[in-house]
């Protein structure tokens, strides 16, 4: 069994691939395993909720098993996959789920000195957002999509997609602006 995982473990994504589409349930497991903390970290920073973002990371992959011997290339699992993960995501949105609005809430950034609290500040800063200003701001600066592929993705037109990147941009600045001067300070 040991010489099994570790010929998974050792494959390249797309063969894993082309077996899971074919009902393996070890090269889907190998391939959650690459995956899911990448997804995980996706739908935190969409949601800004750790629980429904390891929900909703758990629904991605899901869909991921019952629709993956519909996917023809193998080699775009990483595209395919994100589209799924944004597609989980914004469902409820377009669902006008009770969710919509929970995060939407103005919250008081406080000051903090190390790596790990200006990123939970990050998060609760991008809660503050509306969802799609929070999920094009994500997808540009966490995945590094063009607005492009944003709208592609998101099915939202490019020149929407860059005013929502630009003004969830210059409401984060606002809300993360004690931090500007507190790394930038002349000696």
């Amino acid at each position: 069994m040991a010489l099994r995982t570790d010929y998974y473990s050792r494959s390249p994504e797309a063969i894993l691939v082309g077996l899971a589409g074919k009902g393996d349930r070890n090269a889907f497991t190998e391939l959650v395993e690459r995956r899911q903390i990448w997804i995980r970290n996706l739908m935190r920073r969409c949601c800004s909720d750790v629980a429904l973002a390891d929900d909703l990371a758990q629904q991605v992959f899901l869909q991921a098993w019952r629709k993956l011997p519909q996917l023809q290339r193998p080699e775009r699992f990483g595209g395919w996959l994100k589209r799924l993960a944004i597609n989980t995501w914004l469902q409820p949105v377009r669902k006008n789920d009770p969710i919509r609005g929970a995060a939407e809430y103005e919250d008081t950034i406080a000051t903090y000195h190390d790596a790990a609290n200006i990123a939970m500040d990050l998060d609760r800063a991008l809660a503050t957002l509306p969802h799609d200003a929070r999920l094009c701001i994500v997808l540009s600066y966490h995945e590094g999509m063009t607005h492009d592929e944003i709208s592609e993705f998101t099915n939202l037109p490019v020149g929407t997609v860059k005013s929502h990147i630009r003004r969830g941009t210059q409401q984060l600045q606002q809300q993360l602006s004690v931090y500007e001067n507190m790394y930038f300070v002349e000696e």
